[in-house]
């Protein structure tokens, strides 16, 4: 669904950095009074420092919250997110630029959803998430969430909560690691897992985050299978086009 916000620069002020795993770290940002740039769930936004390009991340939080969310993965050898959880963790205002994306809810769907987030796509999905319990949204929602190894599902702890105290939700965790075999998630890969759920895919909407490669493989799978194309919605149809 399209968004209507063009995107714009606001001083943030870090209010927590923490991490989630071994390389994952939840940032929350707060904004000034009334300089809180209107987006929608499934946006993104850009952390800008001086003298480094834009680094872009999903807001993992809905549009009602008042603390902007991220979920930033990084290593010592990322070395573009590594510098933006330097710059987070010493403190002091931090230029954001937002909300980016076409990806997102502007409304209430009126059919099933399936959100499918590969590794960090994960905080997409979340804001996703929180809007339509916020909305009382009762129709179908499924969520797959596919990591190459069990420790990289940084949050199931909270999607397993979704799934305990929401009844419209279902979550899958897929992953990839066939080896893991104390692992008691879905061993398939993600698209053939989703291809699995035998959803009704004429009357279905997909939000899907991840690479490229996975999403266009997904798209082209479930186009197949009879998902109409414009039912599809992710942010890599907009900056990867093919």
């Amino acid at each position: 669904m399209a968004a209507d916000h063009p995107p714009r620069e606001v001083q943030a002020q870090v209010r927590s950095v923490r991490p989630l795993s071994h390389d994952v770290y939840r940032i929350e940002l707060a904004l000034p009074d009334g300089a809180h740039p209107a987006f929608r769930a499934g946006q993104y936004l850009s952390v800008n420092l001086p003298g480094a390009d834009p680094c872009y991340f999903s807001i993992a939080s809905s549009p009602a919250q008042p603390l902007i969310e991220l979920h930033i993965q990084a290593s010592p050898d990322w070395v573009s997110a590594q510098r933006v959880i330097d710059a987070l963790m010493a403190g002091g205002p931090v230029t954001l630029a937002l909300p980016h994306g076409r990806a997102c809810l502007s409304a209430v769907p009126d059919k099933p959803l399936i959100l499918v987030a590969a590794g960090t796509g994960f905080a997409q999905m979340k804001s996703l998430v929180d809007y339509l319990r916020e909305q009382g949204f009762q129709r179908p929602v499924t969520l797959f969430w596919g990591v190459r190894r069990q420790e990289d599902m940084y949050l199931k702890s909270l999607a397993e909560t979704w799934q305990k105290d929401w009844p419209p939700f279902r979550f899958i965790p897929v992953v990839g690691d066939s080896e893991d075999n104390d692992w008691s998630g879905h061993h398939e890969q993600l698209v053939k897992a989703v291809l699995a759920s035998g959803a009704d895919w004429p009357g279905t909407e997909v939000h899907a985050s991840g690479s490229p490669a996975m999403v266009y493989t997904l798209m082209d799978a479930l186009v197949a299978a009879g998902l109409p194309q414009k039912a599809f919605f992710s942010d890599v149809l907009e900056y990867a086009p093919r």
